[in-house]
């Protein structure tokens, strides 16, 4: 039997994957370059007006702007470039829903931690930090990295934390305790939503200033404080509170800390309240979906003991913990793919 073009079995996929790190190192390398902030509010350049503006040869200038323009970045009229749409309401620097700071963790972090991924495997240690020298990821002292990343998670969370407050209704509860919530962008995109709603950060103390600075500049400092605390090594929660939220937290760590974090959960909560889950869900097959479980490898190049875990997983320990009436609700976000929600 011959086989038609469309049967022909095709290493075109293959290329794709080998191929992938060219897109984004593309795409860091022109936010580095500030190139979309130079572009901002309409303006136009051609190749060369940009390659002189950058301080670039004119040959990758070229190459450089066609990739750009390849992956919907930038919009090309007749001889010259501007931003996309998607460019112009993410990637500009100063806007408040700037996507940057994402890119410029992981090119600085996780892209070079990536290529020891194999000996990662090998070992069961983090890449990215020596765990005989730091108590976590989260306690590094160098500034430039705590700054990348708490812009990393803050821009991230904030499209997350929009998507989560359309899908589930806060209007029930009156106060939020956001348990390892570090730049409080959930707290402040769902105060946004929900105007009658107070919320409490609760992280350790080189987190406040980012958390309470990034509330002052939202007009939101009396809807949310502060509170220092590390949920791993503190007893108990600070209780008062009728919605407790862990958004992207259980990932970090081994299931043995998470299931004790839950039960920490269970004994704060107010009776009749709720707790919530964001997180990349990975199905109950352990098969997918694909940005669920490549960032769980990511957990293993980042963390000791985290991994990103199935809904199944979720809901087996949140009824373990005591919660009742456990459900999936699954949207498509950024950060997240779907929420557990349950009672006490």
């Amino acid at each position: 039997m011959n086989q038609t073009p469309e049967t022909v079995l095709s290493p075109a996929p293959l290329m794709e994957l080998t191929g992938a790190f060219w897109a984004f190192k593309t795409f860091a390398a022109a936010v580095e370059l500030g190139l979309f902030t130079r572009l901002s509010d309409g303006r136009k350049m051609t190749m060369t007006e940009v390659a002189k503006e950058l301080d670039i040869h004119e040959r990758p200038a070229d190459m450089f702007l066609a990739g750009c323009a390849s992956l919907g970045l930038l919009e090309k009229d007749g001889e010259t470039y501007g931003n996309s749409v998607l460019a112009e309401e993410f990637l500009v620097e100063g806007r408040p829903r700037y996507f940057g700071g994402f890119v410029r963790y992981c090119d600085q972090r996780e892209y070079p931690a990536w290529h020891h991924v194999v000996d990662v495997m090998r070992s069961n240690k983090p890449a990215t930090w020596d765990p005989e020298k730091q108590d976590s990821v989260f306690a590094t002292e160098d500034p430039l990295m705590l700054e990348l990343f708490w812009e990393a998670m803050h821009s991230l969370s904030m499209y997350t934390a929009a998507t989560l407050g359309g899908v589930f209704d806060f209007g029930a509860h009156r106060r939020l305790l956001d348990v390892g919530g570090g730049s409080g962008a959930y707290p402040i995109e769902l105060c946004r939503q929900y105007p009658h709603l107070s919320a409490t950060v609760l992280d350790l103390e080189h987190v406040r200033g980012i958390a309470e600075r990034k509330a002052e500049e939202a007009g939101l400092s009396e809807a949310i404080d502060f509170t220092v605390g590390d949920f791993r090594a503190d007893e108990s929660l600070p209780g008062g509170y009728d919605i407790i939220l862990l958004s992207s937290i259980l990932h970090d760590w081994d299931e043995d800390t998470d299931r004790s974090l839950l039960r920490k959960c269970w004994e704060a909560l107010e009776e009749g309240g709720s707790i919530i889950i964001c997180e990349l869900l990975l199905n109950a097959e352990r098969s997918g979906p694909p940005a669920a479980a490549l960032m769980g490898l990511n957990m293993v190049v980042e963390t000791e003991g985290g991994r990103n875990y199935s809904e199944t997983e979720y809901l087996s320990w949140l009824a373990d913990a005591g919660f009742r009436d456990a459900r999936v609700i699954r949207f498509e976000a950024a950060g997240a793919n779907g929420t557990v929600v349950a009672r006490k």
